[in-house]
């Protein structure tokens, strides 16, 4: 029996896309990785190329000798919703529902949340009160939640970690809107799986400095390593956060609301003190065109090249520098704590995730074959 290719269409960068999806599978994947233009989307775990007619024909034709194409998600009814909200998607939507969205819209900025979760709660909401359009909200009830996750979030192949904010996102719109046969109490979240995150060896990172040449791109890779910061926090960094003389940023506003204040290294004095002799930034520390935000985009786009020309075969992004910063301090004897201050953590469960992937702890544990090697050579 031939494996399944599921083709869905969705919107990302404001254009729409073919998303190609499919249990693991090498051929597949090379495939995928064929066609002209087909790029990867951590976002969304797919495979994607710029929807048109012609590229449908093409996915077609390779995979016809290798796997059964369904084309169902392509049509408009079964469109994919993306994670990034910013992107306008056409919604059925009667008045009624809305006012309701609306209001409980105003109902998540009076409590306060931020702007990227009320964005995701309303998403997600609106989702669901679409989904059941036809059924009046104040008889929906935990089987009907239970229906909605089988046929949306696991037919699109949506993650866990979506699964948990629709979740999370309900609660809170039930609280909103009680009137709802939903009990709360018994919607309960997927575990998270536990994946560890990839980490740049010292060598590497030096490598990777050493082969980015452009000064701009040189000076926000240091930036992000020497600071590990979130790429949201590199790319609103103002010049204003940077105190040269006491070699710290102060990084406002960040996740969770909070400030927090973060050393550089010494050694990136020379580099910052020519980057903004050069550039000469006004507002943002990394200008992008007309004095606006620099795009994360870029910065990955910029940071693979670099890695290419390094030999660096993992798969790295802004985020693998901030991973990596944490684990060589722990490396370095760095109280756990003070490391949850520096990245900025809510919760010490985040941070101990490191303790997990340092080397210096796991390469002192005595391999059990060495062990049994040398007691035999011992009773020889």
């Amino acid at each position: 029996m031939l494996p399944r290719v599921q083709l869905i269409k969705f919107q990302y960068q404001k254009q729409y896309q073919i998303g190609i999806k499919y249990d693991y599978n090498r051929t597949l994947k090379l495939i995928a990785k064929s066609f002209p233009s087909c790029r990867w989307s951590d976002t969304h775990k797919t495979w994607y190329v710029s929807f048109s007619e012609e590229n449908i024909q093409l996915i077609k034709q390779k995979y016809q000798n290798h796997a059964f194409v369904d084309e169902t998600g392509l049509s408009a009814n079964n469109m994919a919703k993306v994670k990034n909200t910013s992107t306008k998607v056409e919604r059925q939507l009667n008045d009624s529902q809305k006012t309701l969205l609306n209001n409980f819209y105003k109902y998540l900025r009076g409590k306060r949340y931020s702007k990227s979760t009320i964005n995701i709660y309303v998403f997600f909401m609106a989702d669901f009160v679409e989904f059941y359009s036809e059924k009046p909200v104040d008889t929906l009830n935990n089987r009907d939640v239970e229906v909605f996750i089988e046929s949306v979030f696991i037919k699109r192949g949506y993650s866990i970690s979506s699964q948990r904010q629709f979740i999370s996102a309900l609660k809170a719109f039930i609280l909103f809107e009680p009137c709802t046969q939903i009990e709360g109490l018994e919607l309960v979240r997927p575990y998270k799986s536990l994946k560890l995150p990839v980490v740049l060896s010292q060598k590497e990172v030096i490598d990777l400095i050493a082969a980015t040449k452009n000064l701009k791109h040189r000076a926000i890779i240091v930036m992000l390593y020497s600071c590990g910061l979130r790429i949201s926090e590199a790319m609103h960094l103002t010049v204003s956060d940077i105190d040269i003389e006491r070699r710290q940023i102060h990084i406002q506003n960040s996740k969770g609301r909070k400030d927090r204040y973060v050393g550089f290294a010494k050694s990136f004095l020379p580099l910052l003190k020519n980057y903004l002799n050069t550039y000469q930034p006004k507002y943002y520390f990394i200008e992008g065109t007309n004095g606006k935000p620099y795009s994360p985009q870029s910065v990955r786009q910029f940071l693979k090249r670099s890695c290419k020309t390094a030999g660096i075969i993992k798969k790295v992004t802004p985020h693998t520098l901030r991973h990596s910063y944490a684990t060589h301090l722990l490396e370095n004897g760095v109280d756990i704590r003070y490391i949850q201050s520096l990245l900025g953590h809510s919760r010490p469960e985040t941070t101990m995730i490191y303790t997990h992937v340092r080397k210096s702890d796991l390469l002192e544990i005595e391999n059990p074959l060495d062990v049994a090697v040398r007691n035999f050579k011992l009773l020889r």
